[in-house]
């Protein structure tokens, strides 16, 4: 059974190398004849301030309604974006908070700090561009942005395969470093079968 892969785009400039990785990325997808939706989080209209945390609700946009629905209709979550000061764009980040709250993504426990995972069989690919090389944001600062996707976002909710795919550094790229990464991204979507 082929996997139903939603792909999601965290960078706020459609001109930006990172919409050139998911047009490949789709690319690849179509080739292999995969379905995807994609969701492109700077065209959606909704307010990215989770203004009463979970003290109370605040009603979802219909752009927010629609992309939990594409999120949990995917098998597979590929999320693109460039990280900025060790973490995701501030759009991409009121996303998140804005769309995978408690009754949708998990569910708290009665009287517990615990919590119950509903994205569970689902996986994910991290597709992040750096202005520094990746071995020096690994070793240096320990991969902030990658380390809260993965392990405080995507494995809190049930997504326990996610993998990462570091390009950088972006910044002062030449255009050979940067088609090689668009061929080996369209792979990457080829493969997700």
């Amino acid at each position: 059974m082929k996997k139903r892969i939603a792909i999601i785009i965290g960078h706020p400039d459609k001109e930006s190398f990172n919409f050139a990785l998911a047009e490949s990325y789709k690319k690849g997808l179509e080739a292999s004849g995969m379905e995807f939706q994609e969701i492109v989080i700077s065209d959606l209209k909704f307010n990215p301030n989770l203004q009463y945390g979970y003290r109370k609700r605040t009603e979802l946009e219909p752009d927010l309604l629609k992309s939990q629905e594409i999120l949990k209709w995917a098998d597979h979550l590929v999320w693109i974006y460039p990280v900025w000061w060790g973490s995701v764009p501030a759009i991409m980040k009121g996303f998140l908070d804005r769309v995978l709250l408690p009754g949708y993504a998990f569910d708290k426990r009665k009287n517990s700090i615990w919590w119950d995972k509903r994205f569970v069989g689902k996986t994910a690919r991290i597709i992040s561009t750096l202005d520094q090389p990746s071995w020096y944001y690994r070793w240096f600062y320990g991969n902030p942005s990658h380390n809260a996707m993965k392990k405080l976002t995507m494995n809190f909710i049930g997504v326990k395969r996610v993998r990462i795919t570091t390009i950088g550094p972006i910044r002062l790229s030449k255009k050979d470093f940067r088609e090689k990464w668009l061929k080996k991204v369209e792979r990457l979507g080829q493969m997700s079968k």
